[in-house]
């Protein structure tokens, strides 16, 4: 088994740290507040002395900044570093360049899964970087894992992590929506919960309703039928949804803003198009 070195131990840091070392792997940690390495010390992880203490290393903190602020002045010569924070594509690409001038090698990494996750089947994180430094430590990685390689370019992780979470934040933003909107008629959300969970289904399905599939092909093709449902139907419907939730007395922030979008792209000459045309839109802010 190998060495690793988990560099910052907040949920998911911890996790990883601990599902490594379920696996067998050596496990050393750090983290800015020392005191948070105790409970992994106690099952058998190795005190690191500083964060660049190995050759593998892990990061999982809140920031490219924290990673900065956390090596500080570190060489990094040989060494590995698979950062799993958050940031943007450019920034992860900046850091490359940082990691690259102290001697070492940046993959970065984005992990589709809340920490409860790592290490449980249906798990995966996406990667992006030097191919062959990624096969290197590929079976270190894969106990926290499934491993999605998508590229060179160490801004890729990053942009398919976030794209992904773009589609699970506003989908579930939505399902809140509709859950407060059934509240308010008196219907529960063990009630409604079978057709939000049948939609959901359906939307990444192949049938009539598989709109995920739909628009991917429509925009690949770059047309947006509109024949049977344009967007002008589409952005009227959103008008009175806009309307009810405001009679309901729910809070419509984010549907007034889908109703905006809806409307500029009606206004930009596409009404008589589907719906997918509205990425047109959302290409040119």
């Amino acid at each position: 088994m190998s060495q690793v070195t988990i560099v910052g131990l907040g949920p998911m840091g911890s996790k990883m740290a601990e599902t490594l070392l379920a696996a067998g792997h050596e496990v050393t940690v750090w983290n800015r507040t020392a005191s948070k390495a105790e409970p992994l010390v106690s099952r058998g992880a190795r005190r690191a002395v500083t964060a660049a203490d190995g050759d593998l290393l892990v990061v999982s903190q809140i920031s490219y900044q924290a990673m900065y602020d956390s090596l500080g002045d570190a060489r990094l010569d040989g060494k590995v570093v698979v950062n799993l924070s958050s940031d943007t594509p450019e920034r992860l690409r900046e850091a490359a360049r940082w990691v690259a001038e102290r001697g070492g090698t940046l993959i970065t990494a984005g992990i589709m899964v809340p920490p409860p996750g790592i290490g449980q089947p249906g798990a995966y994180t996406f990667y992006s970087g030097p191919k062959d430094v990624l096969d290197r430590h590929t079976e270190t990685l894969k106990a926290l894992s499934e491993i999605t390689y998508v590229g060179t370019d160490q801004g890729l992780a990053m942009m398919y992590y976030q794209s992904q979470l773009l589609i699970f934040w506003s989908s579930l933003t939505s399902h809140m929506h509709a859950m407060a909107f059934m509240r308010t008629a008196g219907v529960s959300p063990a009630e409604f919960l079978p057709f939000a969970r049948s939609l959901f289904t359906q939307l990444g399905g192949a049938g009539p309703m598989g709109y995920a599939k739909i628009l991917a092909e429509e925009f690949e093709a770059g047309v947006h039928p509109g024949e049977l449902n344009s967007l002008h139907m589409q952005a009227v419907g959103m008008g009175h949804v806009v309307e009810a939730l405001t009679e309901a007395g729910v809070e419509t922030t984010v549907p007034r803003a889908l109703k905006a979008l809806f409307e500029r792209a009606d206004a930009e000459g596409r009404g008589h198009e589907g719906l997918g045309t509205v990425i047109e839109s959302i290409g040119k802010p």
